[in-house]
């Protein structure tokens, strides 16, 4: 590998910047379209995105810095530098292939310009919450209800943003409530959704249920997750208490591993975490403690005290962003959560 103590300055500093997404790009925009798409295809919504960015924004690297990435990755392509980095047309190419001319349309038209909307149940994958709020805002709650149980769950819960407050418990209650979809209702659903319902399977779907209820509402913010309760439980107290019962609470983070915490604690804002434990209970609080050196954990608690009584709102608000955290963190294989809601074997 080359020497990066003999690389231009320039080089160092395009090293020191790029992140592991945008060394990634770079290799896939050396692969070739063929097996850059194949690799494409296996990933996420959120990661063709993210991939997709990093693909446009690593065009103007120097060969060098190219060189030294191929040397860190893959030995064996060094020689490969001839091809057109971060080209329009290259990464046009390899979504169209990877995702189909629909999907990439979609997600071209995030990142760079020329790309057109698509439309239909699977679409919503690739769209933001504020398009789906807005699109599917004037629908029938089962309507939406069915719509948020295929959503990923933190989009799903950002769309309740974009939809009445009225609707809201109604929606939640709604998505708890589904187990499965029959054909026919998925053909008029589609047909809502301006695509014809194309499939080859007469088994009903299956969607929604108290599990993903529950998953939705751990992104919420703390002032909409108690209207909504209080909704629910006007209704249907039963449900209220059993999407509760699945929901993942700050209290559950006493039961990670220490290393899951250690990695949670990496990424948190000190200060945040001190908001949060504020109010939290011993077995919790602890367990943050007892993952700081013994020095940390003396400032830590000479800080925390220093910061003086904290509003209860603004405890509920730090846990509830650092539960958004550990949530993402847990889907992305970076922490196990051992808690309400997850099947473990």
């Amino acid at each position: 590998m080359a020497d990066l103590d003999k690389l231009s300055d320039q080089a160092k500093n395009e090293i020191a910047l790029l992140t592991s997404i945008e060394r990634a790009a770079v290799l896939l925009l050396l692969l070739g379209e063929e097996q850059a798409a194949n690799i494409i295809a296996y990933l996420s919504p959120r990661e063709v995105q993210a991939i997709g960015s990093s693909m446009v924004a690593v065009a103007d690297l120097s060969q060098e810095t190219v060189d030294y990435i191929l040397d860190e990755f893959i030995m064996t392509i060094r020689g490969q530098t001839s091809l057109g980095l971060g080209t329009m047309e290259y990464v046009s190419s390899v979504f169209n292939k990877a995702l189909g001319e629909e999907k990439a349309a979609t997600v071209l038209g995030r990142i760079m310009p020329g790309g057109a909307s698509s439309k239909g149940l699977e679409m919503l994958q690739w769209m933001d919450a504020r398009s789906i709020g807005e699109m599917i805002g004037g629908e029938h709650p089962q309507v939406i209800a069915i719509v948020m149980s295929v959503l990923e769950y933190d989009v799903a819960a950002d769309v309740l943003n974009y939809l009445p407050a009225r609707l809201r418990p109604e929606i939640v209650k709604r998505v708890a409530n589904l187990e499965t979809i029959h054909p026919n209702a998925m053909a008029q659903l589609e047909s809502i959704m301006k695509e014809q319902f194309h499939s080859t399977s007469a088994k009903a779907s299956s969607f929604g249920g108290v599990k993903t209820a529950a998953k939705i509402m751990n992104f919420t913010k703390t002032e909409m997750e108690t209207s909504i309760f209080v909704g629910l439980e006007e209704g249907d107290p039963d449900l209220a208490l059993a999407i509760m019962d699945n929901m993942f609470t700050f209290e559950n983070l006493s039961a990670l591993d220490n290393k899951s915490i250690q990695t949670l604690m990496r990424s948190l804002d000190q200060d945040l975490l001190m908001t949060a434990v504020k109010g939290a209970d011993e077995a919790v609080k602890e367990k943050f403690l007892d993952n700081m050196s013994q020095r940390a954990k003396v400032m830590f608690m000479d800080e925390m005290e220093a910061k003086g009584p904290v509003r209860i709102t603004d405890v509920e608000e730090a846990q509830k962003q650092i539960l958004r955290l550990a949530r993402q963190m847990s889907d992305a294989g970076e922490i196990v959560l051992a808690g309400r809601g997850d099947d473990f074997v």
